[in-house]
């Protein structure tokens, strides 16, 4: 015990401050990379992997050679096969380190005008709603920071400003375009008619379809927001990150879109608005 204690002063007397940056940044790099994977069939595999690994050592110890340079061989190979066999997940965690902040420090940010933002929430909340009665299905891509410009060329160029009543008729179920998705892009219907991947989640209700598992599809492999309303039951449901929130009232359907697409400093800037006038209607009194 008493050596080991003298190797650690030893190391720390001798540690340069770069030496301390790179474990810095090497804890931090295995943390996002742990963040990533965790919940997902990729943080799975990399369980198993792991187990192989120390099996393999302790089969290395223990001189049983032959299954020893199996694993080891079986290891070297599955790399290659890891890439190809998760393809998606892979994508899916580059375009998170995409999305993340550090690229704001060399681009600008563009946002929406706060009152288009709010405009675009009531005109899709009333569609929703209206579908929901109707029992008319619907599923409507919003797009966040992950472009989509694959996605609309599926369909067709629509190039408009998000209205109750011109959702509604692209979504008829005798419309042309009805089967497909809708693509919103800066508070404007960019597209219609849009083919979408559908998710190879195995978790999903069996009672869900191809609108409802198209929709938890796109938000698997982007940042987009998803609704979507049931043909059947006409339920209204939101799917982001791969989750999909179901059977929303009109009213929690408003939330979730006020804290997902309204912009943080203009929600704070409303806030500190309010907090103003709450404190100056006393004194008016």
């Amino acid at each position: 015990m008493s050596q080991f204690l003298t190797f650690i002063q030893n190391s720390i007397k001798w540690m340069r401050w770069q030496d301390i940056v790179d474990m810095l940044l090497m804890a931090f790099l295995i943390y996002k990379g742990m963040q990533l994977l965790r919940d997902t069939s990729a943080g799975q595999v990399i369980k198993g992997i792991l187990l192989i690994v120390v099996a393999g050592q302790i089969f290395g110890w223990l001189q049983l050679n032959v299954i020893y340079y199996l694993l080891t061989a079986t290891l070297q190979i599955g790399i290659i096969a890891l890439v190809i066999l998760f393809q998606p997940e892979l994508r899916r965690m580059l375009d998170t380190v995409g999305r993340s902040r550090l690229p704001s420090f060399f681009k600008a940010e563009r946002t929406q005008p706060n009152n288009e933002t709010l405009r675009a929430i009531a005109q899709l909340v009333e569609t929703c709603g209206d579908m929901s009665r109707t029992k008319t299905g619907a599923l409507i891509v919003i797009e966040r920071e992950t472009k989509l410009g694959e996605i609309m060329k599926t369909g067709t160029i629509v190039n408009a400003d998000i209205t109750s009543e011109l959702l509604k008729n692209i979504f008829f179920n005798k419309a042309p375009l009805h089967d497909g998705a809708v693509v919103i892009r800066d508070n404007r219907i960019a597209a219609a008619g849009c083919f979408l991947p559908l998710s190879s989640n195995k978790n999903l209700s069996n009672e869900l379809g191809t609108r409802h598992r198209a929709g938890v599809g796109i938000s698997e492999v982007s940042d987009a927001l998803v609704l979507i309303v049931s043909e059947e039951t006409g339920s209204v449901s939101v799917a982001a990150e791969g989750v999909l929130k179901r059977h929303l009232s009109s009213a929690t359907l408003t939330t979730i879109l006020n804290n997902e697409l309204v912009h943080d400093a203009e929600k704070e800037e409303k806030l500190e608005k309010f907090k103003f006038w709450k404190r100056r209607k006393p004194q008016q009194q």
